[in-house]
């Protein structure tokens, strides 16, 4: 009797046994990205430059005063999230759309300069082309803009100027 008991108890002893439970692990991966690119936050600023002919009865009477163009800047800001961003300038002359007749010029031309992150990039009125670019870099902040180097052949022709200076911030990836 003690056989059957044995073999009676053995299946039960079995189910009795407690399984290794076994944990099992997923995993959700998580991704995105961020485009590279360029703003600004104050897009536009004016300089104005008021009367920019000297006074006076001397030689240079009616010449331009360059003080009133040199040295003038604004301050635009912006930004740029790429390690390889970069900053052109482009400089558009001060022009009046009167004619010049002999003597008299229509036209101031200057250097501009956009300073941002401790970078420069500079272009001159005289042609149409932009400056080169500079390596500008990740930055956020002011980007000072300043005219100087300003020059005009004769005697300035009455009436209103206009100009701009066009600062470029490109991401460039």
């Amino acid at each position: 009797m003690r056989n059957h008991l044995i073999l009676a108890a053995a299946p039960l002893a079995l189910l009795a046994s407690p399984a290794s439970a076994q944990d099992a692990t997923g995993t959700v991966s998580i991704d995105g990205s961020v485009a590279a690119r360029c703003l600004f936050t104050t897009p536009s600023a004016t300089i104005s430059l008021g009367e920019m002919a000297q006074s006076g009865t001397g030689n240079s009477a009616g010449t331009l005063d360059t003080s009133k163009v040199d040295g003038k800047s604004a301050t635009l800001v912006g930004w740029c999230n790429s390690t390889a961003a970069t900053m052109t300038v482009q400089a558009n002359a001060l022009t009046n759309g009167a004619t010049a007749a002999t003597g008299f010029t229509n036209r101031v031309d200057y250097s501009a300069t956009a300073n941002a992150n401790s970078v420069d990039a500079t272009d001159d009125s005289t042609d149409a082309l932009p400056g080169a670019a500079a390596d500008v870099n990740m930055f956020s902040g002011d980007v000072q803009v300043t005219l100087s180097n300003s020059s005009a052949t004769g005697l300035l022709v009455a009436g209103g100027y206009s100009g701009s200076v066009e600062v470029v911030l490109s991401p460039t990836t």
